[in-house]
């Protein structure tokens, strides 16, 4: 089947879709995006997504699109029209395109934005195989600009990360910067030591994950310990457990690292017992 996506304010067949060449997403990764999960036909934390978007523009100067009062209604017209039951709804905004290349902006009053947003389909989103599993990671030098607060579209470093993963025969990488761990390559990293959650502090340093912000809150109200520190690789290998969360991926055990298994390389109880509170409570709240 065909799907439906949404450009400027359009609903097209994906085969009809188009962006200017000129558009500064694309030669200048001047955009932000942001991923909601659905899951049952609904949207999870689309509220958080939505406020972290309008955070993403102001922090570029960005000018928000026509379309920013309406994007409830856009994610929901494109479940419907796609038949989404589990999958993704992926939403991009770039500074849009006056016709040429310029390193300068161009005027935000004669230039409108791009919006652009798709749908991927992912059967048992909720029910992945590799949370039985569990991840395993390397390490790698954190060489990404000072600002991944901001949820760019520039992602070629964390695309180079996951290969290089995927070469040494591992899922995913850590990143590693002045010798503490900054976040994996599309989610925050958390360590369990004695029974304490510790994840790094929010900072420009990691994207301050709408899965993060539940994650703990969630955690906090089970009576769960949280420690917001940053702390290095030795220290993740010496860990009882760890995990990581995101969007598509929830929250998932991470049982290696750098070849150390955790746990006995089997997932641990806080991963678990975190990944089933946060997906019973998203999903009573989901809309």
């Amino acid at each position: 089947m065909t799907r439906t996506v949404y450009v400027n304010g359009e609903y097209l067949p994906e085969g009809e879709a188009t962006v200017s060449i000129f558009d500064r997403g694309f030669l200048m990764a001047d955009g932000v995006y942001e991923v909601t999960s659905v899951l049952g036909g609904k949207l999870i934390d689309f509220a958080g997504h939505a406020k972290r978007l309008e955070r993403s523009l102001n922090e570029l100067d960005m000018t928000y699109p026509p379309e920013f009062d309406d994007l409830l209604e856009i994610h929901r017209e494109l479940v419907t029209r796609n038949g989404i039951e589990d999958g993704l709804i992926y939403l991009q905004v770039t500074r849009g395109s006056d016709g040429d290349r310029d390193f300068a902006f161009p005027d935000a009053e004669t230039t409108r934005p791009t919006v652009v947003l798709f749908t991927q389909s992912k059967p048992g989103l909720a029910n992945s195989p590799q949370a039985d599993k569990g991840l395993k990671i390397i390490s790698i030098d954190d060489v990404r600009w000072g600002r991944r607060d901001i949820k760019t579209v520039q992602l070629l470093y964390p695309s180079m990360g996951k290969m290089m993963a995927k070469a040494a025969g591992c899922d995913d990488a850590w990143m590693i910067e002045d010798g503490f761990v900054t976040e994996g390559t599309s989610n925050n990293a958390y360590i369990v030591k004695g029974g304490k959650i510790i994840t790094r502090q929010l900072s420009n340093d990691i994207l301050h994950g709408i899965t993060r912000a539940a994650v703990l809150r969630f955690a906090r109200e089970a009576q769960m310990e949280v420690e917001e520190r940053s702390f290095t690789i030795d220290e993740a290998k010496e860990a009882d457990e760890a995990f990581v969360t995101s969007a598509s991926a929830f929250v998932m055990p991470v049982v290696e690292i750098d070849g150390d298994s955790l746990g006995g390389g089997t997932p641990g109880p806080v991963a678990k017992r975190l990944r089933e509170i946060y997906l019973d409570e998203s999903l009573k709240a989901a809309i």
